[in-house]
Order: structure tokens, then C-alpha cells, then sequence
């Protein structure tokens, strides 16, 4: 199958998930599974996600912000919930077919973020690459997904991959969002002149003169009365009557004694504070498969939990940097319900997909202990105490089509 089946939407009214997999035939809603509110718009589907997305269609195609997948790495490993051992060429397959669908239900800047270890990486990346073309790839994303060491292997591995690829790259880096300041940027900014608008940094006051017009040559007088001029080759970054305005304002500092290189105030409460994500993720900042672990142990059996789950921190990070509240996620290899979980405590609307039975029993059960108000993973980093929930669907056929 090359792309999701085509078919019209029938209602100019806004999208809603629920009603677009009750109002079809392939869904069927299993009340007795369902999490929470009975009218979310969030929900679980037992089905092959490749048949999934098919039945869904137009339905779904571009409203989905943020699509995570956490699929098989063919990486030759037998785990408690699934065989890992597709074969080079099967995995290739059903890797491209599978993207392809999962491109479509993205919105115009939406993205696809894929875990991945190091058996299948450089394949990954050019399916990717075909998928999505190579200037939509957006980073390789390093995490450090353990902090002890394996001293059984040629080389002990400490980390794996998140590959992150648009539907338009200049359309999601305009809607991407920063993360938060570091302690040590918001160090920067102080009030030494009990400025009533409060902390502030300095900026240079001067620009390169590239593209400068003759407004921004002049002599400027502080307020002591020191003449300053711009140093060569630049040029003030107002004009003089703007500058003048500015320095009235308050908004110029000419250092203590006021006789300083004057320098522009940047306030902390008119600043948009962040940092761009680095392609570097420390098992501090976002968890280990080991935390994660100790997560599940809380909400599931040992026998229930996977061998390599995702930590929530790992996946709020995604979310947080590709969404935003109310957004559509997509996660169509649910395993342990993390994205679903994750998405829930974020406020977002979700989509899991899973084939296997641990739908029902896994994921079941931990959503439903999220929306009692679970206390682990992010929930205090995002004061979570409870609500939301989502729909458990049936879809009509769980066999793998390609």
C-alpha cells in the first residue's frame, strides 16, 4: 500500500477524532476499556497501525502536530512482548510503507520523531530521506539511554538514537518551541538601577554598517555629556531621534558612572527566554530505560513491564519542543502507553496504536492510573493530579497488510 485510502470529509464541521472512528464502519468503541470522560476526543486503537491509518483516510491527513513512533529496531533481539527479528528486506518494507502513511496525517508543521539504535540507523535515516526529502530532515537527536556500563561487548553502548524529520522544515522551525532557560542564562539578567521594569541584560548598542542607512551615523551624547561614536566599520542600531527617545526612556545604560560604551537594556520581562534543543539528551535531563523501568514497576506488574521502555521525561521533551496544548499526537506503536500517558498529563490530545494484546491489559491499566492522578514520571514536573482519559476502539482487522 503506497498511501492511506482517499476518502472526502463529509462535514464542514471542526475535526473530532471521535467522531471520526465512530462514524465508521471499521471501528468498533469498547466502553468497558475506556479510560475517563466519554466524550475525549483521545483514544487507543487495537489494530495493525498500517491498517489503521488506511481505514482512517482523509479523516486524519493533516491534523496530527507530533507523530513519536518507538518501533522494532531489527537490532536481532528476542524481548518478553515481541521478536525483533524481521529480517533486513521485511523491515525495510514495512519501515517505508509506514512512514509514507504517517507523513500524510501530518499537519504543514508538523513532525516525525523515530527511536532507533544503531542496526538500523543509517537505514532509517534514508527512508526518511526519501519519505520525507533531505531538507525536511531536521536532526539527529543522541540520548544517553543508560548510565551503567556493559563490559560484555566490544564496546559498552550508553546511548541511542531519535531521528526527526517535517512536513516542512521552515514551517516547524518557526513553530518549534525552546526549551526553558538555563539557571545560568537567567543569571544573566540584574537590576543594578532599580529599573522599575525590572531584570535586565545589557546589548550592544552598534550593528554592522552592511545595510545601515545615514540616520544611524551620527554622535551620540549620554546624558553625562560624553560624545560617542559608533566604532568603524558599524553604526548605531537606531536612528538618533530613536535613540534619543530610548535613552529618555531609561531604556540605554552608560555603565555606573555613566560615561560607559552606551548598550541597550534587553528586560526579562519583555524577552522571549529559551534555548533551541541541542541534538545532545543527557540521562539527567530526560531518563534512562532503567528509570523508566522503576516508573512502570509502579503502575504494572514486573511481568507487564517492557524491556526497554521510554521515560516520560524523555517524551515530554518531544512534545514539549514539537506541540503545544490541545495539539494532536500520534503514537502508532503504543508498547506501554508512555506517549499516551505523556500526552495526557501534557494536555494533549492523542492517538495510540497496537496490535498486541497488551492494549488492553498494559496500556489499559496505566492510563487509567494516570487519569487517577499517578504520581510518577512527569507527573510533578507538571503538577498532575488527575482527569482527561481516552476511548479504547477495536479496529476490523489486526492483520499486517504489508
Amino acid at each position: 500500500m503506497e498511501n492511506m485510502r482517499s476518502r472526502p470529509i463529509t462535514s464542514d464541521a471542526p475535526f473530532s477524532l471521535a467522531r471520526s472512528l465512530d462514524g465508521s464502519n471499521d471501528f468498533t468503541r469498547e466502553t468497558a476499556l475506556s479510560v475517563g470522560q466519554a466524550n475525549t476526543d483521545s483514544a487507543i486503537i487495537h489494530g495493525e497501525n498500517l491498517a489503521v491509518l488506511d481505514s482512517l483516510g482523509d479523516a486524519i491527513k493533516g491534523r496530527v502536530k507530533c507523530v513519536y513512533i518507538d518501533p522494532p529496531y531489527n537490532n536481532a533481539e528476542v524481548y518478553r512482548h515481541y521478536d525483533d527479528r524481521l529480517g533486513r528486506r521485511v523491515w525495510l518494507d514495512r519501515m517505508t510503507h509506514r512512514m509514507r502513511a504517517l507523513r500524510e496525517t501530518l499537519s504543514s508543521d508538523g513532525s516525525l520523531w523515530v527511536s532507533i539504535d544503531d542496526s538500523e540507523l543509517h537505514n532509517l535515516r534514508q527512508i526518511g530521506d526519501d519519505v520525507f526529502q533531505p531538507e525536511n530532515f531536521i536532526a539527529t537527536v543522541v540520548w544517553n539511554h543508560r548510565k551503567t556500563r556493559e563490559n560484555r561487548r566490544p564496546f559498552s553502548t550508553n546511548h541511542e538514537y531519535i531521528l526527526c524529520f517535517a512536513k516542512n522544515a521552515e514551517a516547524f522551525k518557526r513553530s518549534r518551541n525552546l526549551l526553558a532557560a538555563t539557571p545560568e542564562i537567567l543569571s544573566r539578567y540584574k537590576n543594578p538601577d532599580k529599573d522599575p521594569r525590572g531584570a535586565w541584560q545589557s546589548i550592544t548598542a552598534n550593528v554592522q554598517d552592511g545595510h545601515a542607512t545615514k540616520s544611524q551615523f551620527y554622535t551620540l551624547v549620554s546624558p553625562s555629556g560624553r560624545r560617542h561614536e559608533p566604532p568603524k566599520g558599524r553604526c548605531w542600531v537606531y536612528s538618533q531621534a530613536k535613540m534619543e527617545s530610548e535613552i529618555r526612556a531609561g531604556r540605554v545604560y552608560f555603565g555606573r558612572d555613566g560615561n560607559a560604551v552606551p548598550r541597550l537594556k534587553k528586560y526579562l520581562s519583555e524577552a522571549k527566554i529559551g534555548i533551541a534543543p541541542s541534538t545532545l539528551w543527557m540521562a539527567d535531563e530526560v531518563g534512562t530505560t532503567d528509570s523508566a523501568k522503576k516508573h512502570l514497576l509502579s503502575v504494572l506488574t514486573k511481568e507487564d513491564v517492557f524491556d526497554t521502555p521510554k521515560p516520560e521525561e524523555l517524551i515530554q521533551r518531544i512534545l514539549h519542543v514539537a506541540s503545544n496544548p490541545g495539539d494532536l499526537i500520534l503514537d502508532a506503536y503504543l508498547g506501554s502507553g508512555t506517549t499516551a500517558s505523556v500526552a495526557m498529563k501534557m494536555g494533549r490530545n492523542f492517538l495510540g496504536i497496537e496490535q498486541g494484546p497488551h492494549i488492553a491489559t498494559h496500556c489499559v491499566k496505566r492510563l487509567r492510573a494516570v487519569h487517577d492522578g499517578e504520581g510518577g514520571g512527569i507527573s510533578p514536573l507538571v503538577g498532575w493530579e488527575g482527569g482527561s482519559g481516552c476511548a479504547f476502539y477495536s479496529h476490523r482487522s489486526k492483520l499486517t497488510r504489508v
